[in-house]
């Protein structure tokens, strides 16, 4: 079996239940293990974040690796640091608030083991409160053709669920600054360097999300940040005039809408 790392990172806010339902769900419950597991503690956690993950050192020992951070950098900073610790050509992103389901590892490593790709996704479903109440999917294309189309409208890789090659991020730089779009960015930039995508079409992470993340990408704030990513990848020539003012006109009015039509799209777009 080929060898892989799980890359995560944990800040003061996450719930310790949480995260450790998230390391359950990647060694406990999985058909094949990771070989290691790289940890970024992205600034100084709470004491009980602390515990919960002495617990599960104590129990992993070398496979799980700690990198702790002084002060919080962000998502994607903390992850360019983690992956310079990962070992392995293969590294599985998760969310420390997330739900890998148990055949998740070993069908992605089986489509890196008979295609040429680089970068392998699936769909995620979601839930609210109760992880066997599922509320809807995010569903994305199969083929690498038709995942780089759907890139011009959406995000075609559902990042709670990658598993990607060390080698194509180093490749781009890793991720960068772009607020609220930073794994969006990271697609892009990949898709211009050649990259190969491929998405399995079932839900492998179950993902804690529902109406209110959609809610949380709404306002001036986040119109304003969306709308400079928009333009960087008009300059990266990912999009023409005619794709840059489609996606202006489509997308930007929809987050200073109320929360009430915001969420009716949210559901019309992820329908179970």
């Amino acid at each position: 079996m080929i060898k892989f790392s799980v890359l995560m990172s944990i800040y003061y806010k996450e719930k310790p239940e949480y995260f450790n339902r998230a390391m359950k769900s990647i060694w406990d419950e999985q058909s094949v293990k990771p070989d290691e597991i790289i940890l970024v503690q992205d600034g100084i956690l709470t004491v009980e974040l602390d515990e919960v993950i002495k617990i599960w050192k104590e129990k992993l020992g070398d496979v799980l690796e700690i990198i702790p951070l002084d002060k919080n950098l962000g998502l994607g900073d903390a992850l360019n640091e983690g992956i310079k610790y990962c070992s392995n050509e293969l590294i599985a992103r998760m969310d420390t608030d997330d739900i890998s389901l148990p055949n998740r590892f070993e069908k992605q490593l089986d489509i890196f083991k008979n295609n040429d790709i680089d970068v392998c996704s699936s769909w995620v479903s979601e839930f609210d409160n109760d992880e066997n109440c599922v509320v809807s999917y995010r569903k994305v294309p199969e083929k690498n053709d038709d995942i780089i189309s759907y890139t011009k409208i959406r995000n075609g890789i559902n990042h709670p669920a990658v598993m990607y090659k060390k080698l194509v991020l180093e490749r781009v730089g890793g991720y960068k600054k772009m607020m609220w779009f930073e794994d969006y960015y990271l697609w892009v930039r990949i898709i211009l360097n050649d990259g190969k995508f491929y998405n399995l079409q079932e839900p492998l992470v179950n993902m804690r999300a529902g109406y209110g993340q959609l809610e949380r990408r709404s306002g001036i704030n986040y119109m304003l940040n969306e709308l400079n990513f928009l333009y960087e990848l008009k300059k990266l020539h990912f999009f023409n005039w005619f794709d840059f003012s489609i996606s202006i006109i489509i997308k930007l009015p929809i987050r200073i809408m109320p929360k009430k039509i915001i969420k009716y799209i949210y559901k019309f777009m992820r329908k179970t």
